[in-house]
């Protein structure tokens, strides 16, 4: 497989399932393809479960006919960040549901993120789950945000000046930064429009009392009517840039296929 810059495109036969309120895709290296990866997106049908609709996709997606054995799952669920040093398997349960009650009756699993001195713990429908269960002997969960944060993690220490990132995806804004190893700030909000958008980013900007005029503010992906965001978002910041894809990842194939999230390209190119 070629390498890209000083990381290779995952090597592993997995296919890749990524699922969130109201979008499903499946992705899968192939290295005939021309871009190395087959990125097949599903119309969610609305008025049945994703569960239901993912039982639907395997009667009728062309790359889970193939029949993978291993899958890894990129799961869009709300994410509880528990400190490396406070995190005890026993309570993880209980402090999830204490933080997202709403999420009650669903699997709770977690992942280390070894860069930020934390845990993430979040959540996945049971019969979801079962369905995945049911279809793949080998499977691996992943938070959807777990690449980005370990890939603009290792962003953050460029530069001397402090840094407040913005991922735009599924109509929602997630904000966080870092402070060395550990998290400053990471939450989630509903941004389907620019203006929601704007005012999530100054109030958070303005909660970690960042500098205007020094400090810096970067956005990545699906950025609601991103021209006027980024008008309005300069009168109060000077230093505001957005993220290519492209240019992030010295012009990876990847980087070219049309409608592919920027968490999937972040990892499959650096993994988790």
């Amino acid at each position: 497989m070629k390498a890209t810059g000083n990381s290779a495109i995952i090597k592993r036969p997995r296919v890749t399932l990524r699922i969130s309120r109201n979008n499903l895709s499946f992705t899968a290296i192939d290295r005939v393809a021309a871009d190395q990866v087959i990125f097949e997106p599903y119309t969610v049908k609305s008025g049945i479960s994703m569960a239901a609709n993912l039982r639907e996709a395997f009667r009728t997606s062309e790359l889970l006919a193939r029949n993978f054995e291993r899958a890894q799952i990129l799961i869009d669920a709300p994410v509880l960040l528990i400190p490396v040093e406070e995190y005890s398997e026993e309570t993880r349960e209980t402090l999830y549901l204490h933080s997202f009650p709403a999420t009650a009756g669903s699997v709770i699993l977690s992942n280390t993120l070894p860069h930020a001195n934390a845990v993430a713990v979040y959540a996945i429908n049971k019969d979801l789950k079962l369905v995945i269960d049911d279809h793949f002997p080998d499977v691996r969960f992943i938070p959807l945000m777990q690449p980005i944060w370990s890939h603009l993690h290792q962003r953050s220490f460029t530069g001397v000046r402090r840094k407040q990132y913005a991922y735009f995806h599924d109509d929602k804004v997630d904000i966080f930064s870092f402070d060395k190893n550990r998290f400053k700030f990471c939450n989630s909000f509903e941004a389907a429009h620019s203006r929601d958008a704007v005012y999530f980013l100054l109030s958070v900007w303005k909660q970690l009392m960042m500098d205007a005029e020094k400090d810096e503010l970067h956005l990545v992906g699906n950025i609601p009517d991103k021209d006027w965001l980024m008008e309005a978002l300069h009168r109060f910041i000077m230093k505001v840039y957005v993220i290519s894809p492209s240019a992030d990842f010295n012009r990876a194939p990847i980087t070219e296929i049309k409608g592919i999230p920027y968490d999937l390209i972040t990892l499959f190119i650096k993994g988790r």
